[in-house]
């Protein structure tokens, strides 16, 4: 596939988001400190922002309002009008995280602001009161590398880290629902979480992804997380809160006695947990590296596909709705489309058009823009 190039950067574009609301509106952060946003109705950048000295690693737009940018840099977030070209002074800039920040993230049903750093701790900062809401820490004892809100749960998001832990918060409490720890063995041989103390490609979680509400029905209670062993983990995000529910039911009873027809019951219904989450890896034609970003797609079926980026240089194209019905028994024919690179992957975003609807930022300063179905 011969990708249309999108020049603007002076070092290795880090991350891009598309507008919802505005088809072809794209905007993407470098290493050089800058923001670049591009219309691809036109041939070049629109305009550059420069930031400051320090790489910008994750932007994002706040919901209901586009012209809104937030920019992660170092330890600061700084709030742009696009609008408000040639003039590009921050109209708001927060400083509350301890450490280098790796992803900042806008809820989509209120106006929190999430970012996750190098401490491994999340900062929830109210844009409307423009202070610092929450703190949530305690659980990553190492970098937390991403962090996404959950749309039909206003009060709950999601993290994960480099200390192989995926973190479900009520962060209105600041306090987790429940973690998965990818290093640990799961007890189901089907479930893959990677060796523990496994050295060579460690089950990192690089990325997560949360569908919208309004996306492709069955997908809506899901997140998919990006690992540094080549998997995709895709959570029931339900069935692991019941889940934790029923555990800390089992303990309040456990003085209780147990028949036999009751443990039955029990190992069923853990049996049923443990599948409702499934895994794209190298098995069925997934990434042979790391899975760098993921990313559910916003062209045709909203939600339809699942879109991978990797550091062995490829996307991969996920067909979900396949693995989102009880009719699809097996998930092992999902995989649409492969693209290969000719550099890892850093980032990926999808677009609302129907064609120039895949932007992947690799270790150049070029974007690649595909067109893909």
């Amino acid at each position: 596939m011969n990708p249309r190039r999108l020049k603007g950067h002076k070092a290795a574009a880090t991350c891009c988001v598309a507008s919802r609301l505005r088809p072809g509106v794209i905007a993407s952060s470098g290493e050089d400190g800058c923001i670049c946003l591009f219309d691809l109705r036109c041939k070049d950048v629109l305009f550059t922002i420069d930031v400051g000295e320090e790489p910008v690693s994750s932007l994002c737009f706040k919901t209901g309002n586009e012209d809104i940018l937030y920019a992660s840099s170092g330890t600061k977030v700084s709030c742009f009008d696009i609008q408000m070209a040639p003039s590009w002074k921050p109209l708001e800039t927060y400083s509350y995280n301890k450490d280098e920040i790796n992803q900042i993230s806008f809820s989509t049903k209120s106006n929190f602001l999430a970012a996750a750093d190098d401490s491994g701790e999340v900062k929830i900062i109210d844009s409307c009161q423009q202070s610092l809401y929450r703190t949530l820490r305690m659980v990553h004892t190492s970098i937390c590398s991403c962090v996404q809100f959950v749309p039909w749960k206003p009060w709950t998001a999601i993290t994960g880290g480099l200390d192989l832990k995926l973190a479900i918060w009520d962060f209105s409490k600041g306090r987790p629902h429940n973690v998965i720890d990818y290093g640990m063995a799961e007890p189901d041989s089907n479930i893959t979480n990677g060796n523990a103390g496994q050295f060579f490609n460690p089950a990192f979680v690089h990325s997560i992804a949360v569908p919208e509400v309004d996306m492709l029905p069955g997908l809506n209670k899901v997140c998919a997380a990006a690992r540094g062993d080549g998997v995709i983990d895709v959570i029931d995000l339900e069935v692991e809160l019941a889940n934790m529910k029923s555990k800390s039911s089992s303990i309040a009873k456990r003085s209780q006695p147990r028949s036999r027809k009751s443990d039955a019951q029990s190992a069923n219904t853990m049996g049923q947990v443990l599948r409702k989450r499934t895994q794209l890896d190298y098995s069925l034609g997934g990434h042979t590296a790391g899975v760098s970003c993921v990313s559910f797609s916003l062209f045709g079926e909203r939600g339809k596909f699942l879109i991978s980026g990797g550091n062995d240089a490829s996307v991969k194209l996920w067909d979900w709705s396949k693995c989102s019905y009880p009719e699809h028994a097996s998930c092992s024919t999902h995989l649409s489309l492969t693209v290969n690179m000719n550099r890892k992957v850093n980032w990926l975003c999808t677009t609302p058009a129907d064609s120039e609807n895949l932007v992947v930022c690799d270790t150049s300063k070029i974007l690649k823009i595909y067109t893909v179905a």
